[in-house]
């Protein structure tokens, strides 16, 4: 069936209309984005090179540095481009483009977040069994899966929204492409598109959500009964800590959204919790991991030194001409 839509691009408003206030955000957000590929790039970096971090704790937190750094490209710079530009246009291509990326990362770093709590689970009640339990055979399979099954889920959204009929306004009140804001904007019938947003997105965000809580209550029943010490338990669940904040962060923001109908939500309030888990999430992840993570800290601080050495020894060789 041939998309019936007459509307060939989109206009993005953004996050205000004030013309005074563009340039001095556009450095801000700019700010945000270069602080979050640096440091999820930096995390990546010392996973992939650092043989002391070749565990599956940290090769999933090389694939959440990556989600991370891809998760804010998807709506980053075209936010910055609108701030400078007085179009603010997408095509309808790179509309459907981008909501669809958006939900294949999101809806992947909610599943990496159950998986990431399943292997804390693993290493902390089956610490004998943890290696052979969280092989790097296993390990590769859930990241595939995950990363699979968002894609595909993402793929649903994109092709049911691009179906439907935009005759109406085309100004998309928001400062990227997401379903909610352009089923305002259909004049056909969208209860499928909405009966999916919450049955089968709605699904993928709780299900990892509450594997997530479980896996916790798990540990913490599994610690108190064992060791009978508040403080070990304390000790133990330290270790946990960066995971558990970085779940928080992601999912108030987002259950807020998404959870509440439609007919009563406020675009402004939409956009205002979208940047905290589009820009603000991805950028206090790292912090959150290397502040709380020894291996992190020690890793970067050697990636550094090796860095400075090279710089050193380069500086110190005879240069011929």
């Amino acid at each position: 069936m041939l998309n019936q839509t007459s509307v060939s691009e989109f206009l993005l408003l953004g996050v205000t209309d004030i013309q005074e206030l563009q340039p001095f955000l556009f450095v801000v957000f700019l700010a945000i984005y270069f602080a979050n590929v640096a440091g999820n790039g930096a995390i990546l970096t010392v996973v992939i090179s650092d043989p002391r971090l070749h565990s599956p704790m940290y090769f999933f937190l090389g694939n959440l540095s990556c989600l991370d750094i891809c998760y804010s490209t998807v709506t980053l710079p075209k936010m910055l481009e609108n701030f400078l530009s007085t179009q603010k246009t997408i095509s309808f291509l790179g509309c459907m483009s981008q909501l669809h990326f958006f939900h294949f990362l999101g809806s992947t770093e909610a599943m990496l977040l159950a998986v990431m709590a399943f292997d804390r689970f693993v290493a902390i009640c089956r610490p004998l069994h943890y290696t052979l339990i969280m092989s790097r055979q296993l390990c590769t399979q859930m990241a595939i899966t995950i990363w699979t099954i968002g894609f595909f889920h993402a793929l649903l959204h994109s092709i049911m929204t691009s179906r439907l009929d935009f005759c109406a306004s085309n100004q998309i009140h928001h400062f990227f492409c997401d379903i909610k804001p352009l089923l305002k904007l259909a004049c056909g019938n969208t209860e499928l598109n909405q009966w999916l947003l919450n049955t089968v997105t709605g699904t993928i965000a709780m299900g990892p959500f509450f594997l997530t809580l479980l896996s916790y209550c798990y540990i913490i029943i599994y610690l108190f009964f064992k060791t009978g010490s508040c403080r070990m338990l304390h000790k133990t669940l330290s270790t946990c800590a960066s995971h558990f904040m970085v779940v928080i962060l992601l999912y108030a923001p987002v259950l807020f959204t998404y959870t509440r109908p439609a007919s009563g939500s406020s675009m402004d309030q939409d956009w205002i919790i979208a940047i905290m888990y589009t820009v603000v999430t991805p950028v206090l992840n790292p912090i959150i991991y290397t502040l709380r993570n020894k291996d992190v800290k020690n890793a970067l601080s050697r990636a550094i030194r090796k860095r400075l050495r090279l710089e050193g020894i380069e500086k110190t060789l005879p240069r011929h001409k």
